[in-house]
């Protein structure tokens, strides 16, 4: 579903997918991180909308594969300092994610993928799965340890 958002001093436009209330986990640090992730993917949607060239393409694939560590990696700091029991499953989500997004970049690199309405509907239906049933899963136990 399309949502409008404001961009950076222009019309608004539309994005393949905007922040809503239920993305929450009620942790504000990771809060933030889930919705510039949203921002990349929509920046990424806009770009390939606009045919915007390769090479601005590939920035931003790379900015969101980058982004996506240092998101995985603050959630999993967390989950790890305060003993969270389905890290494990967890992790292999992140580790799946961050695998399919390098393999994205590659192939871009050489040459071999064009970015696709497939491509983006991908990230965003796995962002917004990711954080609507794992994330909110460990969100209870986070903040029951005080995490906000």
């Amino acid at each position: 579903m399309l949502a409008r958002t404001p961009t950076q001093g222009r019309e608004t436009q539309m994005a393949i997918i905007g922040w809503q209330d239920a993305f929450s986990v009620g942790i504000e640090e990771i809060d933030a991180q889930h919705r510039k992730l949203i921002d990349i993917i929509n920046n990424l949607h806009e770009a390939m909308r606009d045919k915007k060239a390769k090479g601005i393409l590939g920035d931003i694939v790379n900015e969101m594969a980058d982004y996506a560590t240092l998101h995985f990696a603050t959630e999993e700091k967390y989950l790890v300092a305060f003993g969270y029991p389905e890290i494990v499953v967890h992790e292999s989500e992140h580790n799946a994610f961050t695998k399919k997004v390098a393999d994205l970049r590659e192939r871009l690199a050489q040459g071999t993928l064009v970015l696709s309405l497939e491509v983006i509907t991908f990230l965003r239906d796995w962002l917004t799965n990711h954080i609507l049933s794992s994330d909110k899963k460990y969100a209870p136990f986070l903040n029951s340890k005080g995490l906000q």
